[in-house]
């Protein structure tokens, strides 16, 4: 299915707002398959106008319950997150899983952890939590104020190292670590039966990724090409951004990362500086989100990671 295709087969289901706090009663969404449901985050950063809801919360409807892709970034997003599942179907929520240790994908867990719903992550992004979990909680609640409301810090109860699978009666659903990637324990959640892929923040596309202090962009391009030698989709949900296809996340993804390192390893190579780096012309990518503030950002932090292996 191409990607023009693949976007008119998506259903939008419209969510209610609730006009006395702000936060939505229900997250609009997008309808992907059958038993797939994603909640398509801003492809911006959190905000308190948008709820923190800035990456793709989605779920999976099966014979023994529905499997929720990321805990959300709050307590009441979650609660949003829950009621628009609801509106879908009246089965139990029976896992939560953690795309990684970043808040917003963790934070929300405190909703799920208060209705008994077991949480699954990948060890590293659990030692992760363990370790930076109340920083994340603070910085969210600078950022959310009230809307903060009820969130605490709930550390996965069940974690893997590489893959871990759920028997879930009419299908078996995946869940892969293959490597370091954009934070701590990116995993992939992989759906034979549909051919359908959840990235997490492995994939992005219609913004710009972010290189973070503790993201490896040469392993993180490891990683991803281990997960399309391993995995065949014709479905992607990206970490942000709607639902495409492979390719799309692999140009936007992939292509950009090896772009930045092959750009800053040429300055490198020239003897050139960290003033240099700043400057590389990405204007190929100019076109997604949140390029003005993140372009400059990553290269200075590719050339500072790289710069070590040639000093």
């Amino acid at each position: 299915m191409g990607f023009r295709g693949l976007l008119l087969a998506l259903l939008i289901i419209p969510g209610f707002v609730n006009a006395s706090n702000g936060i939505p009663e229900q997250l609009e969404l997008t309808k992907v398959t059958d038993r797939v449901y994603s909640a398509i985050g801003a492809t911006a950063p959190g905000t308190y106008e948008n709820h923190g809801h800035n990456n793709n919360l989605s779920f999976i409807i099966t014979e023994k319950g529905v499997v929720v892709f990321n805990g959300g970034d709050n307590y009441l997003l979650a609660k949003s997150f829950h009621n628009s599942i609801r509106s879908i179907t009246d089965k139990d929520v029976k896992y939560v899983v953690n795309e990684n240790a970043q808040g917003h994908s963790m934070l929300g867990n405190s909703y799920w952890r208060d209705q008994g719903v077991s949480i699954i992550a990948q060890n590293e992004a659990i030692a992760e939590f363990e370790h930076q979990g109340e920083v994340k909680l603070a910085s969210m609640q600078r950022r959310m104020k009230d809307k903060a409301e009820g969130t605490y810090v709930a550390v996965p109860d069940i974690g893997f190292d590489e893959r871990y699978d759920l028997e879930m009666g009419d299908v078996t659903i995946e869940l892969h670590y293959f490597g370091p990637g954009h934070a701590p324990g990116d995993i992939a959640l992989w759906l034979p039966a549909e051919k359908l892929v959840i990235t997490g923040d492995l994939g992005f596309h219609q913004r710009l990724l972010a290189v973070f202090e503790d993201t490896e962009t040469g392993a993180w391009i490891e990683s991803f090409d281990k997960m399309t030698e391993q995995l065949d989709p014709e479905i992607v949900i990206p970490g942000h951004g709607e639902p495409t296809t492979i390719d799309v996340v692999t140009k936007e993804t992939r292509g950009y990362l090896v772009f930045l390192r092959n750009a800053v390893i040429e300055i490198l190579e020239q003897g050139g500086g960290l003033d240099e780096a700043y400057n590389i012309d990405q204007s190929e990518w100019s076109y997604l989100d949140t390029f003005e503030e993140l372009a400059g950002k990553n290269a200075g932090r590719v050339y500072q990671d790289l710069e070590f292996e040639y000093f």
